[in-house]
């Protein structure tokens, strides 16, 4: 008897073949074998069940969370075609199964994706807001409409027709860019982590914008000062500071003393709702020139003090409560901490374009930047100021 390797009590006699173990369904399986399963090839016989063809075919799915293959039936065509037609539309339906086009992992329906994977995984790595966007986005629309849908059956056409139909209902006209700009985050994500294998996003046409061109808002270089006299400091100076500079707000919360200089001001970080992080784009991250009263303006802070009612009584805070070279410009009056672009836009902004009768300064961003309401009124001064 010959000794094997793998297994001394198997014996072969002479001239007979062994087979190996990886054979052996009783032994773990080396190797890729899920590819392997899931080229499997399949060519059912079209039937005639009433008024329809139908097709049986093998399809992978998840229940809670395990994969499995289930066997279901698709209406291809009507009744009345010939089958040799009918043969021919269930050969192009079984093409992309046969060739591996569609991948076992596009099982997974649409919303275990995203709970599972894409919140946890992909989300954390955008930016503060684009994750607060997308969110939103997720949960008001994408998993209402595609939550129990497989990934496979996001197919291009289902999803043309759904931007169609946005079209026609009443969402505004930029929340649709906001929804399409996070679907295509998710599948991104899924073609890349191997569940698609194209993005079925691609060549997406969206419905045109009916609002139509608006006229931008203004004010002017006396509303910009009256503006700038209703606001305390240091909220004032930091409206004063991106007019004349172009800064984006989450660049100035985090503008520190180091980066400010004798004619210009240097960009290195920004600070957006709790997140630090590099500049937006490769050209923000640079040092521009400035406009001496601007430094001048700044470094004033330095030496205000302000007052703040807190019920009956009144208590008194410097502005600038440490000016170290890594210490904030702009600093909450009470703590020291970076600022909340929203606190500031609602606080002080608001009210004091209330006051002189500006009905336009909202919460609305400037398209392509991650600027509050107030940033939008600053880069409309910057231009009357600078043209005056």
């Amino acid at each position: 008897m010959q000794d094997l390797e793998h297994n001394s009590q198997m014996t072969a006699e002479p001239e007979r073949a062994i087979v190996l173990p990886e054979a052996n369904p009783s032994l773990p399986l080396k190797g890729d074998f899920e590819r392997m399963a899931k080229r499997r090839f399949q060519n059912p016989k079209p039937k005639r069940e009433g008024k329809w063809w139908y097709l049986r075919v093998w399809q992978d799915t998840y229940v809670r969370g395990v994969r499995t293959r289930v066997r279901q039936r698709i209406k291809i065509a009507p009744a009345s075609m010939p089958e040799r037609e009918v043969k021919k539309v269930a050969a192009e339906l079984l093409r992309p199964i046969n060739q591996g086009l569609i991948s076992v992992g596009s099982a997974i329906t649409f919303g275990e994706y995203v709970d599972g994977i894409y919140i946890s995984t992909v989300l954390p790595l955008l930016a503060k807001t684009t994750q607060d966007c997308y969110e939103g986005m997720i949960g008001k629309y994408l998993k209402p409409t595609f939550g129990p849908s497989c990934l496979r059956d996001l197919s291009p056409l289902t999803l043309q027709r759904y931007f169609s139909d946005t079209g026609q209902s009443k969402i505004a006209y930029p929340s649709v860019l906001k929804i399409r700009d996070a679907l295509s985050s998710i599948l991104r994500s899924a073609v890349r982590y191997g569940f698609l294998v194209t993005n079925p996003l691609d060549g997406l046409q969206l419905p045109p914008d009916k609002r139509g061109r608006r006229r931008k808002p203004f004010i002017s270089p006396e509303q910009f000062d009256a503006l700038l006299q209703r606001m305390p400091e240091p909220y004032a100076t930091m409206v004063y500071v991106a007019v004349w500079t172009g800064l984006r707000v989450s660049e100035l919360i985090g503008l520190k003393w180091r980066c400010i200089h004798a004619d210009s001001i240097s960009v290195e970080e920004r600070y957006c709702r709790g997140d630090w992080s590099a500049p937006k784009s490769e050209a923000s991250a640079a040092t521009i020139a400035v406009e001496p009263d601007v430094i001048t303006r700044i470094v004033r802070l330095k030496v205000l003090t302000v007052t703040v009612r807190a019920g009956c009584a009144v208590r008194r805070y410097k502005v600038v409560k440490a000016d170290g070279l890594d210490d904030l410009v702009f600093q909450s009056v009470k703590d020291g901490k970076p600022m909340s672009d929203g606190n500031v836009l609602k606080r002080f902004l608001k009210p004091a374009a209330a006051e002189l009768g500006i009905p336009f300064v909202t919460g609305v961003r400037l398209v392509g930047s991650d600027s509050a309401g107030f940033f939008f009124v600053a880069a409309l001064c910057t231009y009357i100021v600078r043209s005056a």
